[in-house]
């Protein structure tokens, strides 16, 4: 009785994850810890049956999916909006129903409460209130995004969900031109003749609650000895990442170790400024290290890396991938593409650990030489 129980059990949930696979806006996306989602984890049901190799399989394709520039974009409505808005499905841990939200004092303007999901507090901040869209007045009709950015949890408050969507990023593309500083886009692109947008998530965040970016002072003195008596510290370091606020935040804190940054948008900027670089004379006598993000349009910090790699000229710079993304995906891709490293945003020590570390690697290999 016992067995034939969880059969049904086993049965049951397969069915879920098969209906939240077609993402109707009634289900949810859930995220499991190792960074699966679990409309990806149905896959791996079999009659019934759970196979981890099919699991495996599921992060390779997945893995295979973002190393060829690809990603999965959910679409969604914010209030008062017609247009559709986009968020890559890498960071969204799942998608349900506005739950009960409690409101406490001292919130942000943007934040309209917290909830209690899957153990864990977590602030709703309503997406259409921060990018200046009319506040949602009926949260029973409202959805929330349940998203990590930069090493914590939040829910975005939003009017509709529409669907997921497979892309190539190199249709996705930068802004245009024009449309001043104050905006919210950190990518557009064009889906069913029309144009949608891709909301710089870290921006609205960072105006909410600021990121720390000060390295401490025993980082800021260890890499100072680092540097003492060698130049390489006079090279710059590439930063790459599509969001203004990103590329600030990284760039002080270099600046705080004394170093100076060269920034790109994109993929594709930092790959051309990079092969114009080379063409002048070999490419680690003019740079240090490349600091990359990984989500940007045009082209993705994995293609990134690999062209890299694949160039005689540029394979041997030290790349770090810098993000928001975190899971077993990241951690597989890293490898494969051969980036030097990977760290999620943003602890400046951190970051400025690994660039002194690369400055240690310079000074052993430079003494060497002498």
């Amino acid at each position: 009785m016992f067995f034939s129980d969880v059969i049904w059990v086993v049965v049951f949930i397969c069915f879920c994850l098969h209906r939240v696979s077609e993402f109707k806006t009634e289900e949810k996306i859930h995220r499991d810890s190792d960074g699966i989602p679990e409309f990806i984890r149905n896959i791996a049901c079999r009659n019934g049956a759970y196979d981890m190799a099919g699991v495996l399989d599921s992060v390779n394709q997945l893995t295979e999916l973002v190393g060829q520039n690809r990603m999965e974009l959910l679409l969604f409505h914010l209030n008062g909006r017609k247009q559709r808005y986009g968020i890559n499905v890498f960071k969204v841990r799942e998608v349900l129903r506005c739950p009960h939200l409690t409101v406490m004092p001292r919130l942000h303007k943007y934040v309209c409460g917290v909830a209690h999901i899957r153990g864990q507090t977590v602030s709703i901040i309503d997406l259409g209130m921060a990018t200046g869209a009319p506040k949602i007045e009926d949260l029973s009709k409202a959805f929330v995004i349940i998203a990590e950015y930069n090493r914590s949890v939040q829910g975005f408050l939003v009017a509709a969900v529409d669907r997921i969507l497979n892309m190539n990023w190199s249709s996705i593309m930068p802004p245009p031109k024009g449309v001043g500083k104050q905006n919210y886009m950190t990518a557009v692109t064009e889906i069913d003749g029309e144009l949608v947008q891709i909301l710089d998530v870290e921006r609205i965040l960072d105006e909410i609650s600021p990121i720390n970016t000060e390295v401490s002072d025993s980082v800021v003195q260890e890499t100072a000895r680092t540097t003492k008596e060698i130049n390489i510290a006079e090279l710059p370091v590439l930063v790459a990442d599509d969001s203004s606020v990103a590329r600030r935040q990284v760039q002080k804190s270099m600046e705080a170790i004394g170093i100076h940054c060269l920034l790109a948008k994109n993929g594709r900027e930092a790959l051309d400024l990079l092969k114009e670089m080379s063409e002048k004379g070999p490419i680690e006598e003019q740079l240090l290290m490349v600091i990359s993000d990984i989500e940007m349009p045009e082209m993705d910090g994995y293609t990134l890396t690999a062209s890299i790699r694949n160039d005689p000229a540029l394979k041997d710079i030290e790349v770090i991938l810098h993000t928001s993304l975190s899971g077993i995906f990241n951690q597989n891709m890293v490898k494969k593409v051969g980036a030097n490293n990977f760290i999620a945003k943003f602890n400046p020590d951190e970051l400025a650990k690994a660039v002194r570390d690369v400055l240690k690697t310079k000074q052993g290999q430079a003494a060497m030489n002498l």
